[in-house]
């Protein structure tokens, strides 16, 4: 199949699945998690590799660093909101990034895992661009880390909103800060199905806890041997 076709199959996938989701907003009917398993039940009956689907496909990876500068946008709406509570979510997001990592390599060590393992699941809470950028620094593998981040992000969609009713989470601040730690971009989509401002801060959240994700990872590996 031509590559730009799978572009269009990829976004098509997506729109629909939106479509869906709007209608009957199920967690387990989440764009975010229909989308890979429909292109990746598709690559698999057809036998096309990766590569190839990436040559297409992979212009919406490009998409990634303006969409996340385009949340300025959202931010900009709600600054006094922001400036209310930026202790709180600073506090919030710089304490779970950091208990993110410390979890994350000190349960891979505890299970034996090889070291370029270990360093690659330690950025796995910072958005996408971040943690492979941190994974490549500390010496792990930016593949790996990009599956993790992927995995982490779709952890957070399902478990997020359980845990904001279990615990009665009622606060847009609380409940953004969760997402944005939790499951970066992912929880950014899911944060603005609640209401503009849990989104917002959401958005700050993900770039705080990436931010603190790239000071500290470095620093914190090494007591963690």
């Amino acid at each position: 199949m031509n590559a730009m076709l799978w572009l269009a199959l990829t976004v098509a996938v997506y729109v629909l699945s939106k479509r869906i989701y709007r209608r009957y907003p199920k967690i387990y009917l989440t764009p975010l998690l229909v989308t890979p398993i429909v292109l990746i039940a598709a690559l698999e009956l057809s036998g096309v590799s990766f590569a190839a689907y990436d040559k297409g496909a992979g212009l919406l990876s490009d998409l990634v660093e303006p969409a996340t500068i385009a949340l300025a946008v959202t931010l900009y709406k709600h600054v006094d909101v922001l400036r209310k509570h930026a202790g709180a979510i600073a506090a919030g997001a710089g304490c779970g990034a950091v208990a993110a990592v410390v979890t994350s390599v000190g349960l891979a060590r505890m299970l034996g895992l090889q070291t370029n393992v270990t360093d690659s699941l330690a950025p796995r809470s910072a958005t996408t661009p971040i943690a492979l950028s941190v994974s490549h620094m500390i010496g792990g593998v930016p593949t790996l880390t990009a599956v993790a981040t992927l995995i982490t992000g779709l952890l957070g969609l399902l478990i997020g909103p359980l845990a904001v009713k279990a615990l009665r989470v009622n606060s847009p601040v609380a409940r953004g800060v969760l997402f944005g730690t939790s499951a970066h971009s992912a929880g950014i989509s899911k944060a603005l199905e609640y209401d503009a401002v849990t989104g917002s801060v959401a958005s700050i959240s993900m770039m705080f806890t990436a931010f603190v994700t790239l000071c500290v990872t470095p620093w914190i590996l090494p007591w963690l041997t």
